[in-house]
This record gives C-alpha cells, structure tokens and sequence, in this order.
C-alpha cells in the first residue's frame, strides 16, 4: 500500500478515536499498529510524505502553542488533520483497490 494511502487510513483511525489533529510520531505509532509487516519506511520518508500532502491539499498542518511543548518539556510539534480533499483521495484509492481485487478474483475463479 503506497505511503500515502496508509498515512490517510491511519490519521482517519486516529480521528475516528477522537483525535482530531495528529503529529508525525503518533501517526507513525498508528502505521506500524494497523501494517501487516510491523514495520514502517524510515521517519524522514514519513515526514517528507506529509509535506507533500499538506502541498496537495489532503492535510492541513500547524505548528501547536508553544506553551504546551513547553509545560510537557519537550520540542515543538507539527499537528495534522486530514481535509475533505484527503477524505476523497482515501475513498478512491480504496474504490480502485477493490475494484482491483475484484477484477483478479473474476479472473481466477473457476466459471
């Protein structure tokens, strides 16, 4: 599943939990919970994925109060969330891959 498809599916679970905006390391954590193989491309792929959705318009992305990072004593982090635009590209990688699936099964079965 390409990267992008598994950062959408995964920031979709997240909100579905209740998270409403999600940063890198907790959506990293969301992959490698729901990925088959446990195992993740490296965190600077990750990152440059995310700058390329925010780019095309299927997340949106701020910097959160400083105060929190501050308070919790720990750096600065990027929070996410998925627009509508990403909302769409989900439904139509998932439409064309069970229509795949689908097409390879009518083509295996015995008639």
């Amino acid at each position: 599943m390409p990267l992008e498809v598994q950062v959408l599916d995964a920031a979709l679970a997240l909100q579905a939990h209740g998270e409403r905006e999600f940063h890198g390391y907790q959506l990293a954590s969301a992959i490698r919970e729901r990925a088959e193989s446990r195992s993740l491309t490296a965190h600077g792929t990750l990152y440059k994925a995310l700058d390329r959705m925010r780019i095309a318009g299927l997340l949106t992305s701020r910097w959160e109060d400083p105060e929190i990072a501050a308070a919790a004593q720990r750096p600065l982090r990027r929070l996410y969330s998925v627009t509508p635009a990403g909302d769409a590209a989900l439904a139509h990688a998932r439409a064309l891959a069970a229509a795949s699936v689908a097409a390879v099964r009518s083509r295996v079965q015995p008639a």
